[in-house]
């Protein structure tokens, strides 16, 4: 098990005025060590090796929702060079949140194991939301790494997998590795090359730089292809909404120290643009999670300061306001759940009973 490190000294703690500027020396150190590119680890037969060699086992979950148009291709591509060309990856598993255009028929029609996200530890109950269905994908991957990848890239390629996994294998010190590329948008029917990813730029980096600058380097903090180790995936709590990758980031922070946090160039990702008022819901859940955070730090209950719902203005000609609930919800670490540690046992002892049988 990896032992938490406290981290570096934080920002704002102690006395009212006394906060600290995390040295632009250290952000740039930590950059040049724990920054990578796919393309170093495109070997895949070498990456086979190293991964016999340090003795784990993969998992990729792909959550779910409403992505027909583009997750069984994504599926196909990443089994035939991941596992039937080679057999880098022990898994593929799908976990959807209740989709209604047939994307879970699409997964199982491909022969992958599919999971609705209420089916899973159903006595822990249910909520809305990716993080949820990450939280509970823990309990059926089996493997001792585990990647995520949301699954309505139009652009999929196998390096949106080995590129996560492959600092993991390679660097024992890391275990998180975030993925980062370039986010192309359609803006008036035309395809600009850059200004994707405007949560990130407009909410998460900015917040991130007040409050932990210590991910000030993070050039991706949302992305949602990242990878980590079970023992420390299994200790982090996870928020059940679209807070969940920055809960994941700041988590990993605190528990185990910015040293076991890596990023990886994936290059280019194409998926479908949203509009503005998701954006604003997404931007909102956002924001209540690193305050949540913020107010852990600082000893001050800010919860309950904080409003749970978003108004909206409504586009079009005559304005109104449209008000939405968004409370983002926290999940304990899944060791704590007895039936996952449970499972935990039995997929040990099963694997020990195989290796003591070669």
């Amino acid at each position: 098990m990896t032992a938490p490190s406290p981290g570096p000294p934080h920002p704002g703690r102690g006395r009212p005025g006394a906060a600290r500027n995390w040295p632009a020396a250290a952000s740039d150190a930590w950059f040049a060590g724990h920054t990578f590119d796919a393309e170093e680890f495109g070997d895949l037969n070498a990456l086979l090796a190293l991964k016999r060699a340090r003795g784990v086992t993969i998992s990729l979950g792909l959550p779910a929702l409403n992505e027909q148009p583009t997750i069984g291709r994504e599926i196909q591509i990443l089994r035939r060079a991941l596992i039937d060309e080679v057999p880098f990856l022990d898994e593929i598993v799908v976990i959807d949140s209740g989709s209604v255009d047939g994307t879970a028929e699409v997964a199982r029609g491909l022969g992958v194991p599919t999971y609705h996200h209420a089916e899973i530890l159903p006595g822990e109950g249910t909520y809305s939301g990716k993080g949820e269905s990450l939280w509970k994908s823990l309990h059926v991957l089996r493997g001792d790494l585990v990647a995520w990848v949301d699954t309505d890239i139009r652009n999929i390629h196998p390096k949106f997998v080995y590129g996560l996994i492959g600092p993991l294998l390679r660097e024992p010190r890391i275990g998180y590795v975030k993925g980062f590329y370039r986010r192309p948008i359609r803006l008036g029917g035309r395809r600009a090359e850059s200004g994707g990813g405007r949560v990130t730029e407009l909410t998460a980096r900015p917040l991130l730089n007040l409050f932990f600058p210590e991910l000030a380097g993070l050039i991706q903090p949302l992305a949602g292809e990242y990878a980590g180790r079970r023992e420390i995936l299994e200790q982090l709590p996870f928020f059940t909404g679209y807070g969940v990758e920055i809960g994941l980031l700041i988590d990993v922070l605190r528990r185990f120290g910015l040293d076991q946090i890596g990023q990886v160039n994936l290059g280019s990702r194409l998926h479908r643009n949203r509009d503005l008022t998701p954006l604003s819901v997404m931007a909102f859940a956002i924001a209540q999670v690193v305050m949540t955070r913020v107010g852990e730090r600082i000893r001050a209950p800010l919860g309950a300061w904080m409003h749970t719902a978003i108004n909206l203005v409504t586009p079009g000609g005559a304005l109104s306001l449209e008000r939405r609930e968004v409370r983002e919800r926290e999940r304990p670490p899944i060791m704590t759940v007895p039936e996952y540690r449970r499972r935990r046992a039995l997929i040990g002892a099963a694997g020990r009973a195989a290796t003591g049988a070669r």
